[in-house]
């Protein structure tokens, strides 16, 4: 059976799994440690470090694939929404892969899980555009067309009234920090979903993150066009998609 090893790096948390390449399923527990306050880089690494000695994968030769919440463009991180400003204009991959002392896969943390659910998941076989959405401290996207990613999309960025980003008023994070109850909520999600909607015209939607273990509290309330359901994987996608990314 072929693993490799999948780490996801959130605003929240950071978790680790080792996954199961030919099924694309998690093949050990998941573990997880809170992203540290102000997610600087050394103090990330370190979490992720932790992270890896918890699995016992830290002296591993199993692939490893990183997973970021910001812009990944050939290595460097170009944008830091609920991270460090440090991580703007930063060779992350290169600093993972000193830090770890190994070669790593270094990604953004939506297209790692919208690999995950086309390759293994709800988007697997599916014709035309797919739009992954994860909800969670932001909004992350992934654009999939015929199974192929189409990398660093930031839809969670879009404007919104008089919000900076449609993510500080939609995402999970808003409605916790708010305390909307899911009717709320989805009204703000169907604004969302409706908008790129329309931009996009995409074939179906899926919704990742954490919150999707509750979809069935919010997606029925929503009228569009396209399907959405929500990701197979649920807030393992990350990982998977990281891990099968470092595989290849």
């Amino acid at each position: 059976m072929a693993k490799a090893i999948g780490v996801d790096i959130g605003g929240t948390g950071i978790k680790a799994g080792i996954v199961d390449l030919t099924h694309g399923t998690m093949a050990s527990d998941r573990v997880r440690v809170p992203t540290p306050a102000g997610a600087s880089p050394q103090d990330v690494l370190e979490a992720v470090q932790t992270v890896l000695k918890t699995l016992d994968v830290h002296d591993s030769t199993l692939p490893l694939g990183v997973a970021f919440p910001a812009i990944v463009k050939r290595g460097k991180t170009l944008s830091a929404a609920n991270v460090s400003k440090e991580w703007v204009d930063f060779d992350a991959e290169r600093f993972f892969r000193d830090g770890l002392g190994r070669n790593i896969v270094f990604v953004n943390d939506a297209d790692a899980a919208g690999v995950a659910e086309a390759r293994h998941g709800a988007a697997r076989d599916v014709r035309g555009l797919t739009l992954l959405t994860t909800l969670g401290t932001g909004i992350g996207s992934a654009f999939l067309y015929d199974g192929v990613l189409i990398p660093n999309t930031e839809l969670g960025h879009l404007q919104y009234g008089t919000y900076e980003s449609v993510e500080q008023w939609a995402a999970t994070s808003a409605r916790e920090r708010e305390g909307l109850s899911w009717a709320e909520w989805a009204e703000r999600l169907q604004a969302f979903y409706s908008h790129i909607e329309f931009l996009f015209s995409p074939d179906l939607f899926v919704v990742g993150g954490g919150v999707s273990k509750n979809a069935g509290d919010f997606l029925p309330l929503l009228e569009l066009k396209t399907p959405i359901v929500p990701a197979i994987h649920r807030n393992n996608s990350g990982i998977i998609g990281a891990a099968s990314l470092a595989g290849d």
